[in-house]
């Protein structure tokens, strides 16, 4: 009877190195920020990953994506077609939040913003 040997592995999220890029200009609202992705892994159709962005504000539509802060805060305004603000999020270490392909969102990142995401 053969057994198959599976490859656990450990990432410590709150202090993994990431790679800062800038922001494309034309969703840069204020500040400078810059942002990192590091994909951890790949669970068939979703994509695990940890995601930063420095302080400063940056526009952004959305994947079908939940994620919980590790670390840092935020405002997240929502906005429809228009443009007008439909609600917001404050977020920070240990929250949960829910995201919905196709939402036009503006962050106001107060403390560099760390997250781990699963998305589609």
């Amino acid at each position: 009877m053969g057994s198959t040997a599976s490859t656990s592995t450990l990432h410590h999220a709150p202090a993994t190195e990431l790679d800062h890029e800038p922001l494309p200009a034309s969703q840069i609202v204020d500040g400078s920020p810059t942002a990192a992705v590091l994909e951890l892994e790949d669970l068939g159709s979703c994509g695990v990953g940890i995601w930063e962005m420095t302080p400063g504000t940056a526009t952004d539509v959305e994947a079908e994506e939940v994620f919980v802060v590790l670390s840092g805060s935020a405002r997240i305004d929502f906005q429809n077609e228009d443009g007008a603000v439909t609600h917001t999020l404050e977020v920070a270490p240990g929250d949960l939040v829910r995201l919905r392909e196709g939402q036009h969102t503006t962050w106001t990142v107060h403390e560099t913003l760390r997250k781990v995401y699963v998305s589609v």
